[in-house]
């Protein structure tokens, strides 16, 4: 298994306060020694309560009332569950941390986790982890994704990633086979136009960061760099600019894209493909199965394959997901009713079920072995890529605030609508986003 990491970007953490603690009164918490196993009836009369994001399955209350079946018979307590827009979901996060109002448990962007636990809102979960045998099986680098300062504040429930969706339809008909390097990347797009003059072969989106970042870390490149604590971007070395050169040259000096793809995000992409305007399109493992619901006419002309790299082999591509987190304002005498509910959800059938009603992975090797072994054509090329080359974001607080100023898509952008050159859109993005690591 080879997975590159290259950090973890954090939510903006200004607004927060160190949250409250449990019975104490403050400091933080910390599952350590685990007591004896939860028997039903344990916890009867007690409530615990759940945030969950809204929209990641659509029809999410049906598994919720299984799981909230299940979690009672265990334990006698019952489940109440909030789902939450992810929209409104940091905002929430944030004020509840300063204000100490928070769920038990909640489902947290890895993204977030390390950021909420540097705020005091997160309870340190590293000895239950791995008194649970579980760092033993989850994808090593998801379990990077939720640490601070060497502890683990947030477990892996599901993982997602992007590779490339394609209409085997189309693709066989102008007799193109799945590219496996830049070059055979290249020549797709050429062979597609000439196939389907009025298809965009492969849209550049200039509103997608991570659509280019597979190609700055393909090439060898790095976003940014760090070193003795303090981070320096590097989307100005010769390689990161070898990577952006090549992908945005697939619409300035390629048949790829079109020029209106230059302010497109990946809400954008997916309706160019639903709308048969779009070949290829980089798009998350979860992005098949939502094609397929919302258009049956797509059934059996989709296709995946992972992003190629120069000469073979794959391109790194971001790998994200969630967590499930325990917070710090958690009455102690209810921590362990809480960690029971995490290994519910992020281990066995319930992780399972909840991959295969969104698309979206579980944490544990294992079943991603199992997945990529069982060679579904919309899913074993995803897991080989979470496998084999997924990547993260710098692992930095400052980058979200990189992330917000959209500092990445505003250098895309230059470049596709022919406002600056690669060199001077890299130099631009590089010296913006070093004032940013400079300034915090």
């Amino acid at each position: 298994m080879r997975l590159r990491r290259l950090g973890v970007g954090l939510a903006v953490l200004g607004l927060m306060a160190p949250a409250c603690g449990g019975d104490d009164g403050g400091g933080q918490q910390t599952l350590e020694e685990e007591s004896d196993e939860i028997t039903p009836g344990d916890y009867e009369g007690e409530t615990l309560d759940v945030w969950i994001m809204q929209g990641t399955n659509p029809d999410a209350t049906p598994f919720f009332d299984q799981v909230s079946s299940a979690f009672t018979e265990q334990t006698g307590a019952d489940l109440n569950v909030q789902f939450v827009e992810w929209a409104n979901a940091y905002d929430k996060f944030t004020t509840g941390i300063a204000g100490g109002e928070l769920p038990d448990v909640a489902e947290v962007g890895t993204t977030w986790t390390p950021g909420f636990a540097d705020a005091g809102g997160l309870v340190d979960l590293t000895d239950r982890i791995e008194q649970a045998g579980l760092t033993d099986d989850v994808v090593p680098e998801l379990l990077d994704t939720g640490e601070l300062d060497g502890a683990l504040y947030g477990m892996p429930w599901y993982s997602g990633v992007r590779s490339i969706v394609y209409r085997t339809d189309i693709l066989a008909k102008a007799n193109v086979q799945p590219p496996a390097s830049w070059d055979e990347l290249a020549d797709a797009c050429a062979a597609l136009k000439a196939a389907e003059p009025d298809m965009v072969p492969f849209p550049i989106a200039g509103g997608s960061e991570y659509g280019v970042d597979p190609f700055i870390w393909g090439a060898g490149g790095e976003i940014a760099s760090e070193s003795g604590g303090q981070w320096t971007a590097t989307l100005d070395s010769q390689e990161s600019r070898e990577g952006i050169s090549y992908y945005t040259g697939l619409a300035t000096d390629g048949d790829c894209s079109t020029p209106q793809a230059s302010t497109w995000d990946e809400t954008d992409l997916s309706e160019a493909f639903s709308a048969g305007d779009a070949a290829m399109i980089i798009a998350g493992s979860w992005t098949p199965k939502a094609l397929i619901e919302a258009n049956p006419d797509l059934a059996g002309k989709i296709g995946v394959f992972p992003i190629p790299g120069p000469d073979g082999g794959l391109s790194p591509s971001f790998l994200g997901g969630s967590h499930m987190g325990i917070f710090n304002t958690t009455d102690e005498d209810k921590l362990e009713l809480a960690w029971h509910f995490v290994e519910m959800m992020t281990t066995g059938e319930f992780a399972k079920q909840w991959a295969q009603q969104t698309g979206f992975f579980p944490p544990e090797s294992s079943q991603l072995e199992q997945m990529e072994a069982a060679d579904d054509p919309l899913v074993s090329p995803f897991v080989t890529q979470v496998l084999e080359a997924g990547a993260t974001v710098p692992v930095t607080p400052a980058y979200s605030k990189i992330q917000g100023n959209a500092t990445m898509t505003a250098m895309l952008n230059s470049i596709l609508t022919g406002k600056a050159s690669v060199e001077e859109a890299t130099a631009t993005a590089t010296q913006e986003m070093n004032d940013v690591f400079a300034n915090g």
